[in-house]
């Protein structure tokens, strides 16, 4: 069938059968399919959706489109594990989860990517730690997973090649929203990485990717349904992002604050409070445990026993960083030369926090990007950000900017000033965890969606 026949029978309403999915994918992939007519594929899908069985095949078809691991020969005495975010400000919690999740059994692959606009990217927070290589060969890979278990990588060239470039073309005919082919574009990523489970963590609010709860949602059932169809099982959480989640925003300043976490010298908070959820949910996926009580014992004992940061540093030595990033990291991370407060006009709790204009103020101080060949600055960004409900005044600010220059910090001041709304009385905060989300063998064959 020739790809223009395809792109008719989509653009008319119908519904593709699992071989004209694949040889487009295939034509995506080999180049046989010009970038009009994949422009015209993603629009038709955008303005009619596709089948539950549609995306499954879609999924399929970019995720074999080139290498998929195989653990196998490894012979791992433990599930193959990873967890995947629609991305956030302050999110480190792939720094934490996969060592983590790696200390109580679990073998963890994490295939990770670089921010892009407001959202940071986890790449970028390993790029802060000096001489850390994320692109090891396939053996390499394959010792670091099997004698650490865990390894935070990025993708390579030929993981779902068919995805690198349709996602261009999205990204340039404006049909980057739309529910089934980011479902696709996630997954085929994620399950050539060879997993028995996949965790999704989908962010909802003011600094998230897909913004309202009720769109959150769906994408994660969907994401749910298509990976389970797909043969991983995936749950999924819809988490809070109306707040930044860690205390730090920036690239070396969030690699500081999972140091201090792993050590044992930072407490509670929201970015343990979700990592732990994440990774309760990856050891029940991964049927190392039969029950959440059992599965949130075990990851407390592991992270006071110390377990979860040897797994850290294990994974940070082994790809090429410092051996000694635990006891020295005050030494070896990078630092800006000014720290500025963010001092609030007037006393007051924070009532509500616009994170996309605080996640920018990152991005304008270097510590981000809105084109995907800039260089950032690891050492810039927000310490000690307070949270909704939290008092703040001259003693108490607002965020601690690290910046390059004094005139780059009062930007970035002015910015998170107009990000926060302050009120006399203390507001409570908004939940951590908005939704629990399985997927479920027993729904019936359903949309996968329409944008909106």
């Amino acid at each position: 069938m020739l790809p223009q026949e395809i792109i008719r029978i989509k653009r008319d309403g119908g519904t593709l059968d699992e071989a004209a999915i694949g040889a487009f994918v295939a034509g995506i992939a080999d180049g046989r399919v010009a970038d009009e007519q994949l422009g015209a594929f993603a629009m038709a899908i955008f303005l009619n959706g596709m089948r539950r069985a549609e995306c499954v095949a879609l999924t399929r078809a970019m995720r074999d489109s080139g290498r998929v691991m195989d653990w196998s020969p490894l012979v791992l005495p433990g599930p193959v594990l990873d967890k995947h975010s629609t991305g956030g400000v302050g999110d480190a919690v792939s720094l934490i989860l996969g060592p983590w999740v790696a200390a109580c059994g679990g073998f963890v692959p994490m295939i990770s990517g670089r921010g892009l606009g407001h959202t940071g990217g986890t790449l970028d927070k390993l790029a802060s730690i000096p001489g850390y290589d994320p692109f090891p060969d396939p053996d390499r890979l394959g010792r670091i997973v099997r004698d650490a278990g865990v390894a935070i990588i990025g993708q390579t060239d030929d993981l779902a090649p068919a995805d690198r470039r349709f996602y261009a073309v999205r990204d340039v005919t404006a049909t980057v929203e739309c529910t089934p082919l980011i479902v696709a574009s996630i997954l085929s990523k994620k399950l050539a990485a060879g997993l028995d489970a996949l965790v999704m963590d989908v962010k909802t609010g003011s600094g998230s990717v897909m913004g309202a709860l009720e769109r959150c949602t769906d994408l994660a059932e969907t994401i749910c349904d298509v990976a389970d169809d797909a043969g991983t099982p995936t749950t999924a959480l819809v988490t809070d992002m109306d707040q930044v989640l860690a205390r730090n925003a920036g690239n070396a300043l969030e690699v500081a604050e999972v140091i201090e976490i792993l050590r044992g010298e930072r407490t509670g908070g929201r970015l343990l409070e979700v990592t732990r959820e994440l990774a309760a949910g990856m050891l029940l996926a991964g049927r190392l445990f039969e029950d959440r009580d059992g599965a949130l014992a075990e990851l407390d004992r592991r992270l006071a026993s110390g377990e979860a940061a040897e797994r850290f540093q294990a994974m940070v030595a082994r790809l090429g960083g410092p051996a000694d990033l635990l006891e020295r990291w005050t030494e070896i991370l990078p630092r800006a030369p000014e720290t500025v407060p963010v001092v609030p006009p007037r006393p007051g709790s924070i009532a509500s926090m616009d994170v996309y204009r605080v996640g920018m103020a990152v991005v304008e101080l270097g510590g981000g990007r809105t084109r995907a060949d800039q260089r950032i600055d690891p050492a810039v960004g927000l310490e000690a950000v307070a949270g909704i409900g939290e008092h703040v005044d001259e003693q108490h600010p607002i965020a601690r900017i690290h910046a390059r220059s004094r005139a780059d910090a009062e930007r970035a001041a002015a910015r998170i000033l107009a990000a926060v709304e302050l009120a006399e009385a203390p507001v409570a905060p908004p939940p951590l965890i908005h939704r629990t989300v399985g997927a479920d063998p027993s729904r019936s064959d359903k949309s996968a969606g329409q944008s909106s």
